[in-house]
Protein backbone atom coordinates (compact mmCIF):
# COMPACT_ATOMS: atom_id res chain seq x y z
CA UNK A 1 0.00 0.00 0.00
CA UNK A 2 0.76 3.40 -1.04
CA UNK A 3 0.98 6.09 2.00
CA UNK A 4 0.74 9.78 1.83
CA UNK A 5 4.52 10.87 2.88
CA UNK A 6 3.90 13.82 4.07
CA UNK A 7 1.88 12.77 6.76
CA UNK A 8 5.18 10.43 7.85
CA UNK A 9 6.10 13.14 10.08
CA UNK A 10 6.85 11.84 14.10
CA UNK A 11 9.45 12.02 16.53
CA UNK A 12 8.31 9.74 19.50
CA UNK A 13 7.88 6.21 19.64
CA UNK A 14 3.91 4.78 18.91
CA UNK A 15 2.80 4.51 22.65
CA UNK A 16 -0.71 5.77 22.43
CA UNK A 17 -3.72 5.92 19.36
CA UNK A 18 -6.28 9.30 19.25
CA UNK A 19 -8.73 6.94 21.84
CA UNK A 20 -5.99 7.75 24.50
CA UNK A 21 -5.25 11.04 23.34
CA UNK A 22 -6.77 12.53 26.25
CA UNK A 23 -4.50 11.28 29.03
CA UNK A 24 -1.75 13.43 27.21
CA UNK A 25 -3.13 17.11 25.80
CA UNK A 26 -4.49 19.27 29.01
CA UNK A 27 -6.31 22.38 29.09
CA UNK A 28 -4.24 24.96 29.02
CA UNK A 29 -6.28 27.95 30.14
CA UNK A 30 -6.72 31.09 28.38
CA UNK A 31 -5.17 31.60 25.00
CA UNK A 32 -3.16 34.67 23.97
CA UNK A 33 -4.94 37.93 23.40
CA UNK A 34 -5.17 39.07 20.48
CA UNK A 35 -4.78 35.81 18.69
CA UNK A 36 -1.37 35.10 17.31
CA UNK A 37 -1.41 36.27 13.51
CA UNK A 38 1.90 36.87 11.32
CA UNK A 39 2.98 37.48 7.81
CA UNK A 40 4.95 35.33 5.42
CA UNK A 41 7.20 38.28 5.75
CA UNK A 42 7.25 38.10 9.50
CA UNK A 43 7.43 34.43 10.67
CA UNK A 44 9.64 34.28 13.92
CA UNK A 45 10.64 30.54 12.79
CA UNK A 46 10.58 30.60 8.89
CA UNK A 47 12.52 27.02 8.86
CA UNK A 48 12.29 23.95 10.90
CA UNK A 49 13.18 19.86 11.19
CA UNK A 50 11.30 17.01 12.23
CA UNK A 51 12.42 13.35 12.69
CA UNK A 52 10.01 10.64 11.38
CA UNK A 53 8.85 7.69 12.95
CA UNK A 54 6.93 5.16 11.78
CA UNK A 55 5.63 2.35 14.18
CA UNK A 56 8.20 3.41 16.57
CA UNK A 57 11.37 2.90 13.63
CA UNK A 58 12.50 5.96 13.13
CA UNK A 59 12.59 6.35 9.22
CA UNK A 60 13.34 9.66 7.91
CA UNK A 61 13.63 13.42 8.00
CA UNK A 62 11.29 16.35 7.01
CA UNK A 63 12.71 19.69 6.32
CA UNK A 64 10.53 23.03 5.39
CA UNK A 65 11.55 27.24 5.07
CA UNK A 66 10.05 29.91 3.67
CA UNK A 67 11.87 32.72 1.84
CA UNK A 68 11.18 35.48 -0.56
CA UNK A 69 11.11 34.84 -3.78
CA UNK A 70 12.79 37.17 -6.63
CA UNK A 71 9.92 38.62 -7.41
CA UNK A 72 8.34 41.27 -5.46
CA UNK A 73 5.62 40.14 -3.07
CA UNK A 74 6.14 36.65 -4.15
CA UNK A 75 7.36 34.04 -1.69
CA UNK A 76 8.75 30.35 -1.90
CA UNK A 77 8.17 27.40 0.41
CA UNK A 78 10.66 24.82 0.22
CA UNK A 79 10.28 21.09 1.36
CA UNK A 80 12.07 18.17 2.11
CA UNK A 81 11.12 14.48 3.07
CA UNK A 82 13.43 11.63 2.78
CA UNK A 83 12.51 8.33 3.94
CA UNK A 84 14.11 4.89 4.36
CA UNK A 85 12.97 1.72 5.93
CA UNK A 86 12.74 -2.27 5.18
CA UNK A 87 10.23 -3.94 4.14
CA UNK A 88 9.86 -7.74 3.23
CA UNK A 89 13.92 -7.60 4.08
CA UNK A 90 14.29 -5.16 1.38
CA UNK A 91 15.13 -1.55 1.86
CA UNK A 92 12.90 0.71 0.68
CA UNK A 93 13.54 4.47 -0.31
CA UNK A 94 11.50 7.30 -0.73
CA UNK A 95 12.12 11.53 -1.23
CA UNK A 96 10.08 14.25 -1.94
CA UNK A 97 11.44 17.33 -2.78
CA UNK A 98 8.75 20.76 -3.21
CA UNK A 99 9.04 23.90 -4.00
CA UNK A 100 5.95 26.45 -4.18
CA UNK A 101 6.00 30.04 -4.81
CA UNK A 102 2.94 31.56 -3.10
CA UNK A 103 1.98 35.23 -2.96
CA UNK A 104 1.20 37.18 0.07
CA UNK A 105 -1.94 35.25 1.38
CA UNK A 106 -0.12 31.80 0.07
CA UNK A 107 -2.17 31.33 -3.06
CA UNK A 108 -0.72 29.14 -5.49
CA UNK A 109 1.51 30.77 -8.10
CA UNK A 110 3.56 27.87 -9.43
CA UNK A 111 5.68 24.83 -8.80
CA UNK A 112 7.99 22.02 -8.78
CA UNK A 113 7.79 18.49 -7.33
CA UNK A 114 9.69 15.80 -7.43
CA UNK A 115 9.39 12.35 -6.10
CA UNK A 116 11.33 9.89 -5.81
CA UNK A 117 10.11 6.15 -5.03
CA UNK A 118 12.92 2.99 -4.92
CA UNK A 119 14.32 3.12 -8.49
CA UNK A 120 11.21 5.29 -9.84
CA UNK A 121 11.49 9.20 -10.34
CA UNK A 122 8.26 11.60 -11.28
CA UNK A 123 8.24 14.85 -11.04
CA UNK A 124 5.17 17.32 -11.53
CA UNK A 125 5.27 21.06 -12.63
CA UNK A 126 3.09 24.27 -13.49
CA UNK A 127 1.53 27.35 -12.53
CA UNK A 128 -1.68 28.96 -12.15
CA UNK A 129 -2.57 31.97 -14.67
CA UNK A 130 -5.31 33.62 -15.58
CA UNK A 131 -8.05 31.70 -13.67
CA UNK A 132 -6.42 28.06 -14.95
CA UNK A 133 -4.38 25.48 -13.22
CA UNK A 134 -1.61 24.13 -16.21
CA UNK A 135 0.50 21.49 -14.73
CA UNK A 136 2.55 18.61 -16.24
CA UNK A 137 3.67 15.24 -15.09
CA UNK A 138 7.26 13.57 -16.38
CA UNK A 139 8.39 10.29 -15.56
CA UNK A 140 11.87 9.19 -16.04
CA UNK A 141 12.23 8.61 -20.17
CA UNK A 142 8.78 9.29 -20.90
CA UNK A 143 7.17 12.57 -22.32
CA UNK A 144 5.53 14.78 -20.32
CA UNK A 145 1.78 14.34 -19.98
CA UNK A 146 0.25 17.50 -20.12
CA UNK A 147 -2.58 18.75 -17.77
CA UNK A 148 -5.09 21.67 -17.42
CA UNK A 149 -8.17 22.70 -14.59
CA UNK A 150 -10.33 25.80 -14.70
CA UNK A 151 -10.41 27.61 -11.20
CA UNK A 152 -13.17 29.54 -9.88
CA UNK A 153 -11.45 30.47 -6.49
CA UNK A 154 -8.06 30.66 -4.90
CA UNK A 155 -6.15 27.76 -5.14
CA UNK A 156 -3.20 26.54 -2.18
CA UNK A 157 -0.26 24.09 -2.17
CA UNK A 158 -1.11 21.58 0.20
CA UNK A 159 2.58 22.36 1.51
CA UNK A 160 0.55 25.58 2.81
CA UNK A 161 -1.93 23.64 4.87
CA UNK A 162 -0.20 24.22 8.39
CA UNK A 163 0.78 27.96 7.98
CA UNK A 164 -2.69 28.95 6.79
CA UNK A 165 -4.26 29.51 10.67
CA UNK A 166 -1.05 31.17 11.23
CA UNK A 167 -1.85 33.56 8.10
CA UNK A 168 -5.32 34.04 9.46
CA UNK A 169 -4.72 34.06 13.05
CA UNK A 170 -5.11 31.29 15.72
CA UNK A 171 -8.31 31.84 17.30
CA UNK A 172 -10.23 29.49 18.61
CA UNK A 173 -13.19 28.46 17.02
CA UNK A 174 -12.42 29.70 13.68
CA UNK A 175 -12.90 27.51 10.93
CA UNK A 176 -11.69 27.78 7.35
CA UNK A 177 -11.65 25.84 3.85
CA UNK A 178 -9.49 25.35 1.14
CA UNK A 179 -8.93 24.60 -2.64
CA UNK A 180 -5.76 22.42 -2.53
CA UNK A 181 -3.66 20.93 -5.21
CA UNK A 182 -2.06 17.74 -4.01
CA UNK A 183 0.92 17.01 -6.19
CA UNK A 184 0.98 13.21 -4.22
CA UNK A 185 -1.97 12.86 -6.01
CA UNK A 186 -2.32 15.38 -8.94
CA UNK A 187 -5.52 16.49 -7.77
CA UNK A 188 -7.66 19.57 -6.78
CA UNK A 189 -9.48 18.69 -3.29
CA UNK A 190 -10.88 20.24 -0.75
CA UNK A 191 -9.37 20.82 2.92
CA UNK A 192 -11.01 22.41 6.23
CA UNK A 193 -9.33 23.55 9.00
CA UNK A 194 -10.75 23.86 12.40
CA UNK A 195 -8.73 25.45 15.68
CA UNK A 196 -10.12 23.84 18.66
CA UNK A 197 -8.42 24.41 21.70
CA UNK A 198 -5.45 25.68 23.72
CA UNK A 199 -3.74 23.02 24.92
CA UNK A 200 -0.04 22.08 27.03
CA UNK A 201 1.36 18.34 26.93
CA UNK A 202 4.67 16.48 28.03
CA UNK A 203 5.09 15.51 24.41
CA UNK A 204 6.16 19.36 23.54
CA UNK A 205 7.20 22.28 25.34
CA UNK A 206 4.66 25.51 26.68
CA UNK A 207 1.21 25.86 25.21
CA UNK A 208 -0.73 25.65 21.66
CA UNK A 209 -3.50 25.73 19.96
CA UNK A 210 -4.98 22.59 18.47
CA UNK A 211 -6.19 22.91 14.86
CA UNK A 212 -7.97 19.94 12.93
CA UNK A 213 -7.34 19.39 9.19
CA UNK A 214 -9.65 17.06 6.98
CA UNK A 215 -8.73 16.48 3.24
CA UNK A 216 -9.41 13.83 1.20
CA UNK A 217 -10.97 11.44 3.90
CA UNK A 218 -8.09 11.50 6.28
CA UNK A 219 -8.03 13.81 9.59
CA UNK A 220 -4.91 15.11 10.89
CA UNK A 221 -4.53 17.25 14.49
CA UNK A 222 -1.68 19.83 14.80
CA UNK A 223 -0.74 21.95 17.73
CA UNK A 224 0.78 25.45 16.70
CA UNK A 225 2.48 27.13 19.41
CA UNK A 226 2.15 31.37 19.07
CA UNK A 227 5.11 31.02 17.27
CA UNK A 228 3.52 30.10 14.35
CA UNK A 229 5.50 26.53 15.09
CA UNK A 230 3.77 23.19 14.33
CA UNK A 231 5.02 21.68 17.50
CA UNK A 232 3.63 18.23 17.42
CA UNK A 233 0.82 16.54 15.30
CA UNK A 234 -1.08 13.41 15.12
CA UNK A 235 -2.08 11.70 11.83
CA UNK A 236 -3.68 8.20 10.84
CA UNK A 237 -5.45 8.08 14.11
CA UNK A 238 -2.22 8.30 15.43
CA UNK A 239 0.31 6.11 13.67
CA UNK A 240 1.55 9.05 12.12
CA UNK A 241 3.19 11.76 14.82
CA UNK A 242 5.25 14.48 14.06
CA UNK A 243 7.14 17.04 16.48
CA UNK A 244 9.88 19.61 16.00
CA UNK A 245 13.62 18.64 16.25
CA UNK A 246 16.98 20.49 15.67
CA UNK A 247 18.67 19.37 12.24
CA UNK A 248 21.33 17.21 13.38
CA UNK A 249 18.98 14.99 15.52
CA UNK A 250 16.59 14.76 12.45
CA UNK A 251 19.08 13.86 10.54
CA UNK A 252 20.15 10.82 12.84
CA UNK A 253 17.71 8.56 10.59
CA UNK A 254 20.67 7.76 8.56
CA UNK A 255 21.87 5.45 11.63
CA UNK A 256 18.54 4.06 13.20
CA UNK A 257 17.31 2.96 9.51
CA UNK A 258 20.72 1.44 8.89
CA UNK A 259 20.19 -0.48 12.22
CA UNK A 260 16.97 -1.18 12.03
CA UNK A 261 16.01 -4.74 11.01
CA UNK A 262 12.25 -4.56 11.27
CA UNK A 263 9.73 -4.63 8.38
CA UNK A 264 7.53 -1.76 10.08
CA UNK A 265 5.13 -1.69 7.42
CA UNK A 266 4.35 -5.82 8.03
CA UNK A 267 4.22 -4.97 11.96
CA UNK A 268 2.10 -2.02 11.39
CA UNK A 269 -0.65 -3.76 8.42
CA UNK A 270 -0.33 -7.26 9.28
CA UNK A 271 -3.87 -8.89 10.46
CA UNK A 272 -3.10 -11.77 12.46
CA UNK A 273 -5.92 -14.49 11.62
CA UNK A 274 -6.77 -17.14 14.51
CA UNK A 275 -7.61 -20.19 11.50
CA UNK A 276 -4.13 -20.70 10.24
CA UNK A 277 -4.54 -21.86 6.17
CA UNK A 278 -1.92 -24.36 5.35
CA UNK A 279 -2.78 -24.14 1.56
CA UNK A 280 -4.35 -20.51 1.13
CA UNK A 281 -3.81 -20.18 -2.81
CA UNK A 282 -5.94 -23.60 -2.67
CA UNK A 283 -8.92 -21.99 -0.79
CA UNK A 284 -11.98 -21.97 -3.30
CA UNK A 285 -14.23 -20.86 -0.78
CA UNK A 286 -13.80 -18.44 2.47
CA UNK A 287 -16.20 -17.46 5.22
CA UNK A 288 -15.06 -14.19 7.68
CA UNK A 289 -15.67 -12.15 9.84
CA UNK A 290 -14.40 -8.49 10.07
CA UNK A 291 -14.86 -5.49 12.21
CA UNK A 292 -16.02 -3.16 9.42
CA UNK A 293 -17.61 -3.22 5.74
CA UNK A 294 -15.94 -4.57 2.85
CA UNK A 295 -16.87 -4.19 -0.67
CA UNK A 296 -20.26 -6.73 -1.67
CA UNK A 297 -20.88 -8.20 -5.01
CA UNK A 298 -21.34 -11.74 -6.48
CA UNK A 299 -18.26 -12.82 -5.83
CA UNK A 300 -17.91 -11.33 -1.89
CA UNK A 301 -21.14 -11.22 -0.48
CA UNK A 302 -21.24 -9.71 2.99
CA UNK A 303 -23.66 -8.62 5.51
CA UNK A 304 -24.15 -7.19 8.46
CA UNK A 305 -24.14 -9.87 11.67
CA UNK A 306 -24.27 -8.40 15.42
CA UNK A 307 -21.36 -6.32 16.14
CA UNK A 308 -19.56 -7.82 12.70
CA UNK A 309 -19.65 -8.38 9.14
CA UNK A 310 -19.77 -11.32 7.67
CA UNK A 311 -18.47 -12.18 4.00
CA UNK A 312 -18.88 -15.57 2.20
CA UNK A 313 -16.07 -14.96 -1.05
CA UNK A 314 -16.54 -18.03 -3.90
CA UNK A 315 -13.36 -17.87 -6.17
CA UNK A 316 -15.49 -19.53 -9.00
CA UNK A 317 -17.84 -16.44 -8.82
CA UNK A 318 -17.97 -13.39 -11.53
CA UNK A 319 -19.76 -10.53 -10.73
CA UNK A 320 -21.62 -8.54 -13.47
CA UNK A 321 -20.52 -4.89 -14.41
CA UNK A 322 -22.17 -2.06 -13.68
CA UNK A 323 -23.18 0.88 -15.89
CA UNK A 324 -20.69 2.73 -17.61
CA UNK A 325 -17.82 0.93 -15.88
CA UNK A 326 -16.96 -1.40 -18.96
CA UNK A 327 -15.85 1.88 -20.85
CA UNK A 328 -13.71 3.51 -17.97
CA UNK A 329 -11.84 0.47 -17.84
CA UNK A 330 -10.33 0.62 -21.21
CA UNK A 331 -9.16 3.68 -20.76
CA UNK A 332 -5.07 4.53 -20.07
CA UNK A 333 -4.47 6.39 -17.00
CA UNK A 334 -1.22 8.20 -15.63
CA UNK A 335 -0.38 4.56 -13.75
CA UNK A 336 -1.74 2.20 -16.56
CA UNK A 337 -0.70 3.69 -19.90
CA UNK A 338 -2.51 1.24 -21.85
CA UNK A 339 -2.23 3.47 -24.94
CA UNK A 340 1.58 3.71 -25.00
CA UNK A 341 3.39 2.41 -28.08
CA UNK A 342 5.35 0.43 -25.83
CA UNK A 343 2.44 -1.26 -24.12
CA UNK A 344 0.94 -2.15 -27.07
CA UNK A 345 3.54 -3.56 -29.32
CA UNK A 346 4.26 -5.57 -26.40
CA UNK A 347 1.05 -6.80 -25.55
CA UNK A 348 0.24 -8.14 -28.95
CA UNK A 349 3.17 -9.86 -29.40
CA UNK A 350 2.60 -11.77 -26.06
CA UNK A 351 -0.91 -12.63 -27.11
CA UNK A 352 -0.32 -13.57 -30.64
CA UNK A 353 -2.42 -16.34 -31.45
CA UNK A 354 -4.60 -16.14 -28.66
CA UNK A 355 -8.45 -15.27 -29.49
CA UNK A 356 -10.15 -15.50 -26.50
CA UNK A 357 -9.88 -13.44 -23.27
CA UNK A 358 -8.85 -16.81 -21.01
CA UNK A 359 -6.02 -17.38 -23.66
CA UNK A 360 -4.91 -13.54 -23.30
CA UNK A 361 -4.94 -13.69 -19.46
CA UNK A 362 -3.44 -16.44 -19.66
CA UNK A 363 -0.45 -15.08 -22.18
CA UNK A 364 -0.27 -11.62 -19.96
CA UNK A 365 0.09 -14.07 -17.01
CA UNK A 366 2.93 -16.18 -18.57
CA UNK A 367 4.77 -13.20 -20.10
CA UNK A 368 4.96 -11.35 -16.14
CA UNK A 369 5.78 -14.42 -14.34
CA UNK A 370 8.81 -15.18 -16.77
CA UNK A 371 10.25 -11.43 -16.99
CA UNK A 372 9.24 -9.22 -14.12
CA UNK A 373 10.70 -10.28 -10.79
CA UNK A 374 8.53 -10.01 -7.75
CA UNK A 375 10.63 -7.51 -5.61
CA UNK A 376 8.86 -5.23 -2.76
CA UNK A 377 9.94 -2.50 -4.97
CA UNK A 378 7.82 0.74 -5.56
CA UNK A 379 6.70 2.16 -9.23
CA UNK A 380 4.22 4.90 -10.20
CA UNK A 381 3.24 3.35 -13.18
CA UNK A 382 3.09 0.52 -15.54
CA UNK A 383 5.71 1.86 -17.57
CA UNK A 384 8.18 2.02 -14.79
CA UNK A 385 7.47 -1.18 -13.99
CA UNK A 386 8.43 -2.35 -17.57
CA UNK A 387 11.64 -0.49 -17.56
CA UNK A 388 12.73 -2.20 -14.21
CA UNK A 389 11.87 -5.47 -14.95
CA UNK A 390 11.16 -5.66 -11.36
CA UNK A 391 7.88 -4.96 -9.14
CA UNK A 392 5.65 -5.61 -5.78
CA UNK A 393 1.94 -6.43 -6.01
CA UNK A 394 0.77 -3.20 -7.33
CA UNK A 395 3.49 -2.74 -9.32
CA UNK A 396 2.28 -6.30 -11.53
CA UNK A 397 -1.18 -5.03 -11.50
CA UNK A 398 -0.43 -2.05 -12.99
CA UNK A 399 1.41 -3.64 -15.63
CA UNK A 400 -1.32 -6.67 -16.02
CA UNK A 401 -4.28 -4.12 -16.38
CA UNK A 402 -1.93 -2.19 -19.03
CA UNK A 403 -1.52 -5.12 -21.19
CA UNK A 404 -4.99 -6.24 -21.12
CA UNK A 405 -6.43 -2.77 -22.04
CA UNK A 406 -4.12 -2.32 -24.50
CA UNK A 407 -5.59 -5.98 -25.90
CA UNK A 408 -9.22 -4.39 -25.48
CA UNK A 409 -9.86 -6.63 -22.38
CA UNK A 410 -11.51 -4.09 -19.90
CA UNK A 411 -9.41 -4.73 -16.58
CA UNK A 412 -9.71 -2.67 -13.46
CA UNK A 413 -7.42 -2.80 -10.46
CA UNK A 414 -8.43 -4.00 -7.19
CA UNK A 415 -7.04 -3.56 -3.88
CA UNK A 416 -7.55 -5.30 -0.17
CA UNK A 417 -5.93 -8.17 1.44
CA UNK A 418 -4.87 -11.01 0.57
CA UNK A 419 -3.68 -14.43 3.36
CA UNK A 420 0.01 -14.72 3.49
CA UNK A 421 0.70 -18.44 4.77
CA UNK A 422 4.40 -17.26 5.58
CA UNK A 423 3.07 -14.33 8.64
CA UNK A 424 0.11 -16.22 9.69
CA UNK A 425 -2.41 -13.30 8.96
CA UNK A 426 -3.60 -11.00 5.99
CA UNK A 427 -1.89 -8.42 4.44
CA UNK A 428 -2.63 -5.71 2.22
CA UNK A 429 -2.36 -6.82 -1.33
CA UNK A 430 -2.90 -5.65 -5.06
CA UNK A 431 -4.54 -7.69 -7.96
CA UNK A 432 -6.81 -6.86 -10.87
CA UNK A 433 -10.60 -7.65 -12.62
CA UNK A 434 -10.62 -8.69 -15.93
CA UNK A 435 -14.24 -8.20 -18.07
CA UNK A 436 -14.78 -12.30 -18.95
CA UNK A 437 -17.23 -12.98 -21.07
CA UNK A 438 -19.48 -10.43 -19.67
CA UNK A 439 -18.53 -10.64 -15.60
CA UNK A 440 -15.27 -9.05 -13.86
CA UNK A 441 -13.24 -12.21 -12.69
CA UNK A 442 -10.80 -11.85 -10.10
CA UNK A 443 -7.02 -11.76 -11.67
CA UNK A 444 -3.62 -12.18 -9.24
CA UNK A 445 -1.06 -11.52 -11.56
CA UNK A 446 1.59 -11.64 -8.78
CA UNK A 447 0.44 -14.83 -7.84
CA UNK A 448 0.16 -16.36 -11.38
CA UNK A 449 -3.28 -16.83 -10.44
CA UNK A 450 -5.90 -16.54 -13.54
CA UNK A 451 -8.50 -16.95 -10.94
CA UNK A 452 -7.58 -14.97 -8.17
CA UNK A 453 -8.14 -17.82 -4.90
CA UNK A 454 -10.66 -16.82 -1.80
CA UNK A 455 -8.42 -15.26 0.13
CA UNK A 456 -8.58 -12.40 -1.71
CA UNK A 457 -10.66 -9.96 0.09
CA UNK A 458 -11.45 -6.94 -2.06
CA UNK A 459 -11.75 -3.32 -0.26
CA UNK A 460 -11.19 -0.66 -2.65
CA UNK A 461 -11.39 -0.35 -6.51
CA UNK A 462 -8.93 2.03 -8.40
CA UNK A 463 -5.54 3.00 -9.48
CA UNK A 464 -5.16 6.29 -8.83
CA UNK A 465 -3.00 7.35 -5.41
CA UNK A 466 -6.39 9.45 -4.10
CA UNK A 467 -8.66 6.11 -5.07
CA UNK A 468 -6.45 4.22 -2.61
CA UNK A 469 -6.92 6.89 0.02
CA UNK A 470 -9.85 5.00 1.68
CA UNK A 471 -7.25 2.27 2.34
CA UNK A 472 -5.93 4.10 5.59
CA UNK A 473 -8.80 3.67 7.63
CA UNK A 474 -7.85 -0.14 7.27
CA UNK A 475 -4.42 -0.51 8.19
CA UNK A 476 -4.29 -0.87 11.73
CA UNK A 477 -8.21 -0.82 12.85
CA UNK A 478 -9.48 -4.03 11.06
CA UNK A 479 -10.18 -7.52 12.84
CA UNK A 480 -10.36 -10.44 10.72
CA UNK A 481 -12.05 -13.98 11.83
CA UNK A 482 -11.72 -16.86 9.40
CA UNK A 483 -14.71 -18.96 10.23
CA UNK A 484 -14.60 -21.31 7.15
CA UNK A 485 -12.23 -22.24 4.54
CA UNK A 486 -12.23 -25.02 2.08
Amino acid sequence: MRVSLLRFLAAVPLVFLSACASQYFRDAGESPLPPPRYALADLPQPEHWTGIVFNGAKVGFSHTRVTRAAEKGLYELHGEAVIRFRFLGLEKRVQVRSLDTVDESARLVRFEYRYGLDDSEQNVSGEVRDGRLRYEVASAKRPPEKKEEALREPLYPSGVLGLLPVLQGLKIGSEFRWLVFNGETQSLDRASQRIEAYESSDLFDGAAFKVQTDMLGLRSTTWIDARGRPVFELGLNGVMISALEDERTAKNYLASAALNKDDVLVQWSLIKASLPLSDPQKARFLRISLSRSPLSDERQRCRAAAADVVCEIDATRSVAPSAGSVDADLRPSATVQAHDPMIRALARRIAAGRESVPEKIAAVLDWLEKNIRKEPVDAFSALDVLDAKRGECQGHSYLYAALMRALGVPTRVVNGLVYSAEHGGFLYHTWAESLVEGSWRAVDPTFNQPRADATHIALVRGESLAELVPLVDWVGNTRVRVLEAR
